[in-house]
């Protein structure tokens, strides 16, 4: 059916309604005689009269009440589907599917999304873990988190938090035995605790960064795990040097109990962000979600 065939059934359904082509081109926004115009243009492919028109009154014939008893129910089912719309807008609903790596579902999500899921029962939330850049179109996630420097240019990406810095730290003790790093490459005469990734299975480098000359350190040491706690359980022993988040060793470093090393070397990086791919309206639990994540 054409666009100008549905308003011109429209139409007819509200001058049937009205009784009346002034009201019923009061509501439709245009004006009597174009109403009536278009009436007798919808007559005219149809070949049947469908109102009944005096200098008074209109009224539908009994071909048009006819048409009517067929026209309603959908029409009616129509009013049901974008009242439902409404409600799904007002009354967040359904489920909404992100991934991301772990330590950003320990830092971003873990602190919120309790809370989010008790305030909106009628929100699902899944998680999937994933340390790769997973494609979230091609996998059917809504969202993906990840930090900003690994966000696809092409994804709307929301800011849920400050930048970050990760530095190098060892203990005193640890210093004892060996003298601090000057430079990235010094790293490779020191006992380094490494992270693996968990999903991809490689060993993740240290990145450092200064005068515009980026540098990739594949250390090797005593420790590899791919699990955060048992690394920093290691530095913080002084089993060797520990590439980490400064936010977690900030008040450890102030105190002493750790040393930070080539601090001219680590700049700060673009923290965490909620990506996902639609320039259109995003789903309304989507978009409940986004508000709860970057509230503070």
């Amino acid at each position: 059916m054409e666009r100008r065939e549905l308003n011109d059934l429209l139409a007819f359904e509200a001058v049937a309604r009205e009784r009346s082509f002034t009201r019923a081109a009061a509501l439709l926004g245009m004006s009597p005689s174009a109403l009536s115009h278009a009436m007798r243009g919808l007559e005219d492919r149809l070949g049947v009269r469908l109102l009944s028109r005096t200098t008074r009154s209109v009224a539908p014939t009994e071909a048009g009440e006819r048409l009517l008893q067929s026209l309603r129910p959908a029409f009616s089912g129509i009013e049901e589907g974008l009242e439902a719309l409404r409600e799904w807008r007002d009354n967040p609903s359904g489920t909404v599917r992100i991934t991301t790596f772990a330590y950003a579902a320990r830092m971003v999500l873990l602190p919120k999304l309790p809370i989010f899921l008790l305030a909106h029962p009628e929100i699902r939330v899944e998680v999937s873990i994933d340390d790769g850049l997973t494609d979230i179109v091609a996998a059917g996630f809504d969202a993906g988190i990840r930090l900003g420097e690994a966000v696809a240019k092409d994804m709307i990406a929301v800011r849920l938090g400050p930048d970050l810095r990760t530095v190098v730290v060892g203990t005193p003790e640890y210093f004892k035995r060996y003298p601090p790093p000057l430079t990235p490459n010094d790293l490779d005469r020191h006992a380094c605790i490494g992270y693996r990734l968990a999903t991809s299975g490689g060993l993740l480098p240290w990145e450092f960064e200064r005068g515009g000359k980026e540098i990739k350190i594949y250390t090797s040491g005593p420790l590899v795990a791919n699990d955060s706690d048992l690394p920093a359980a290691a530095v913080r022993a002084g089993a060797g040097l520990g590439y980490m988040m400064e936010h977690e060793v900030a008040d450890e470093i102030a105190s002493g109990k750790l040393i930070q090393v080539l601090a001219d070397w680590c700049p700060a990086f673009p923290g965490f962000h909620l990506y996902h791919p639609s320039r259109r309206q995003s789903p309304p639990a989507l978009r409940a979600l986004i508000a709860a994540l970057k509230s503070k």
